[in-house]
């Protein structure tokens, strides 16, 4: 991998040139076993070589602990934070920048919205064969950052999470808690939809959580990712001073969310909303 990345090869070019010579190794040997003498058959050793690529490119872009994580680990970046980081890096092209990999614009066209941003989109087979060897279900993210429909998954724009982050009253109800209490900051909480049942919160997202139809004001904490993404909405309705607290709060809290900030600007490619939103908040930070 450091060798092709030298030589300028990025994202998923970087990871099928990654497959041939592990396709060589395999296939020197009449039988490949494990330690325990259990035959290795060539899925599962693809998979492997899958998991390994992964684990590289994510530490690479957000550190160790993240690399080593597994279903939530703790000490690592949420599996949300993960996943999103994983997924812009497979986007990568080797002429630099990033590529929309499996989406059809032309066919999804007349069905999406006007207006509506279509995020960043790979293979649905591409997707799961990163994120399934790191212990991430594709499943339990679906609707809140990835949407899958016709063999691909669609890494969603943050313009389209200000309501399963700020809920219906958006963003500037939020803002306005912020800026009088910046404790609201620190404890920034993710307001459920209007429905009796809501997924769990952080690394246990994956469960689901029956909650009363009074008790919805009992909101759900947010992940690092959800804070970021939080972060950027506020630079973008120009809420400063909202946004000074929130990041200000962030600091003290420790150094997670600007290490994920900074991971994802350089993540994204140049002139998309997303870094642009992500740069300005950056500068905002307290020095």
């Amino acid at each position: 991998m450091e060798r092709l990345q030298s030589e300028g090869v990025r994202g998923a070019d970087l990871v099928f040139a990654c497959i041939g010579p592990a396709l060589e190794i395999f296939s020197r040997h009449s039988r490949v076993e494990t330690a325990e003498g259990r035959e290795v058959g060539l899925p599962e050793y693809l998979e492997k070589v899958w998991e390994v690529v992964g684990r590289r490119a994510l530490e690479q872009v957000l550190g160790t602990a993240e690399a080593q994580a597994r279903n939530g680990l703790a000490g690592a970046l949420e599996e949300d934070a993960r996943l999103t980081a994983l997924f812009l890096w497979t986007l990568q092209s080797t002429n630099g920048g990033a590529e929309s990999n499996g989406a059809d614009d032309s066919e999804e066209e007349d069905e999406a919205p006007r207006g509506k941003s279509k995020g960043y989109s790979l293979m649905f087979d591409v997707a799961r064969r990163f994120a399934q060897p790191l212990g991430i279900r594709l499943p339990d993210w679906e609707g809140q950052i990835i949407e899958t429909s016709k063999g691909v998954v669609r890494l969603m724009a943050v313009t389209e999470r200000g309501k399963q982050l700020f809920g219906e009253s958006g963003a500037g109800t939020l803002a306005d808690e912020i800026e009088v209490s910046p404790l609201a900051a620190a404890q920034l909480t993710l307001f459920p939809e209007e429905t009796p049942t809501v997924r769990g919160s952080g690394r246990q997202r994956g469960r689901t959580a029956s909650v009363a139809a009074g008790n919805l004001e009992a909101s759900l904490e947010a992940t690092t990712l959800d804070r970021v993404h939080a972060a950027m909405l506020l630079q973008a309705s120009g809420r400063s001073q909202a946004l000074r607290n929130l990041l200000k709060a962030e600091q003290e809290r420790g150094p997670d969310f600007l290490r994920l900030a900074n991971a994802l600007s350089a993540l994204y490619p140049r002139g998309s909303e997303e870094k642009r939103l992500l740069d300005a908040m950056l500068l905002a930070v307290p020095r």
